[in-house]
C-alpha cells in the first residue's frame, strides 16, 4: 500500500485527529483496509498546496468535492461573524465581489459572513470551502443549498472523512487552513472574541497581511475589527484599496 493510501486510511480510522494520525504513521500501525469513496489529496502528493506545509501542523489529507484546480488559483480569505450585522453583511459583499475578479474567495461555509462571501463570489468568480467535519455531513443544514451549489462548480475541503459529526473542536482547528490557503486574511466584522480572531492570530502567524474594515465607536460588533487594527491590522476605508489588492501567487 502506498504511503499517501496509508495516511488516507489512518485519517478515516482516527476520525481526522491530527495526533492520532501522526502517532499511526510514527507507529507504522497496519491500516483498517476499510474502502476510501471519497477523493483526497495528502500532505505526499502533488496536488498538495504548498502554503499549508508552512503550518505548524499541516494537514495529513484533504478530503474534498468539486475542482481542485482552484487550489493552483491566487486564492484570498474573508472571514467574519456568524451573527451578521447589516453594515457587516455590506462589508462582506464589498470584498468578495470586487476581489473575486483576481482571487478564489476562501472562506469557512458558516453562517453570516462565510455564507456570504462564498455566495458573493460564485457570481462570476469561484470559492473555496473549509469546513470542519466529513463533507457529506452539511453543517450548519441552513447552508445545505450553498453546499450543494460549490460542490458542484467550486470546491469544499475538510480533513475530515465522510462520517465525523461536526464537533466544536474542529472549527478552530479548521481555521489554521482557511488563514494559510489565502494570500491575506479579511475581516468583514469580529466581536472581541470571536472564532474569526483564531483565523487572524494564525494568518498573522505566517506573516500574512490582515485587513479589516472600521466600525463605529461603542459598536460591539465590530470590536476585534478595531483592536485589530490598533494592533497594526491595515484598515479598509475605500473601495480602490481592494480593487489594488494583485495576486503574488502565479497562476498555474
Amino acid at each position: 500500500m502506498e504511503i499517501r493510501e496509508k495516511i488516507a486510511q489512518y485519517a478515516c480510522s482516527c476520525k481526522g485527529d491530527w495526533n492520532l494520525i501522526a502517532e499511526a504513521l510514527r507507529k507504522e500501525s497496519v491500516p483498517s483496509g476499510q474502502p476510501i469513496h471519497e477523493k483526497y489529496i495528502t500532505i505526499v502528493d502533488e496536488q498538495y498546496p504548498p502554503q499549508l506545509k508552512k503550518l505548524r501542523y499541516p494537514p495529513w489529507v484533504l478530503f474534498y468535492q468539486g475542482d481542485l484546480r482552484l487550489l493552483q488559483k491566487p486564492m484570498i480569505t474573508i472571514v467574519g461573524s456568524r451573527q451578521l450585522s447589516e453594515y457587516g453583511q455590506r462589508n462582506t459583499a464589498a470584498a468578495a465581489d470586487i476581489l473575486k475578479e483576481r482571487f478564489v474567495i476562501v472562506s469557512g461555509l458558516a453562517k453570516g459572513a462565510d455564507a456570504k462571501a462564498h455566495t458573493c463570489a460564485m457570481k462570476h468568480g469561484h470559492t473555496i470551502a473549509v469546513i470542519g467535519c466529513g463533507i457529506p455531513q452539511c453543517y450548519p443544514a441552513c447552508n445545505r443549498e450553498l453546499y450543494q451549489k460549490i460542490a458542484e462548480t467550486d470546491l469544499i475541503l475538510s480533513e475530515y472523512p465522510y462520517d465525523a459529526r461536526p464537533e466544536r473542536h474542529h472549527f478552530p482547528w479548521r481555521n489554521r487552513i482557511l488563514a494559510a490557503l489565502g494570500e491575506a486574511c479579511i475581516v468583514s466584522e469580529a466581536t472581541m472574541h470571536s472564532g474569526t480572531m483564531l483565523t487572524v492570530n494564525e494568518a498573522i502567524s505566517l506573516s500574512k497581511d490582515v485587513w479589516c474594515f472600521p466600525y463605529p465607536f461603542g459598536d460591539i460588533s465590530g470590536a476585534g475589527c478595531n483592536l485589530l487594527i490598533s494592533q497594526g491590522a491595515g484598515i479598509l476605508y475605500e473601495e480602490d484599496q481592494l480593487r489594488e489588492m494583485m495576486p503574488k501567487k502565479t497562476v498555474r
